[in-house]
């Protein structure tokens, strides 16, 4: 089933200038872009971004990381992308990371994973209206 979902990549990814790559693996998977932006996440945005963790001891420095560089958000289409996406990128952890997924070859840890990916479909849509206006997605 033809799915959208949304990629972030996060400071560590900008800041290691590997986007480029992390994009092509992507786009080598069968994925098609159909929204890309760089913006600078506001405390505000990433409140409602991680409402699920922003009561948790660790979230400031969440919102500090995520807060520090501009991330460049993703929308990408395709069969079955949410789950596509995430066997991509490898489990959260980036230590704990099968060989030969995304977060293995250039995370760090648990927070500096290269990218953040919606967890499910249902996610998927809420987040890509959170980043991207339907004027931003194209089809082509």
């Amino acid at each position: 089933m033809t799915q959208r979902t949304l990629i972030l990549l996060k400071p560590d990814a900008v800041s290691q200038k590997i986007c480029g790559k992390v994009i092509s693996r992507f786009e080598e998977a069968g994925l098609t872009i159909r929204g890309m932006k760089m913006i600078h996440l506001k405390p505000e945005l990433l409140r409602e971004h991680y409402a699920h963790i922003a009561d948790k001891p660790f979230y400031p420095d969440v919102e500090a990381f995520m807060g520090s560089v501009p991330v460049i958000a993703i929308v990408l289409e395709g069969d079955d992308a949410v789950a596509k996406v995430r066997d991509m990128l490898g489990v959260t952890d980036s230590r704990k990371a099968a060989p030969g997924t995304i977060r293995a070859q250039y995370g760090k840890d648990q927070m500096v994973n290269v990218a953040h990916a919606s967890d499910s479909p249902e996610a998927a849509e809420k987040e890509v209206r959170r980043f991207f206006a339907e004027s931003e997605l194209y089809s082509y």
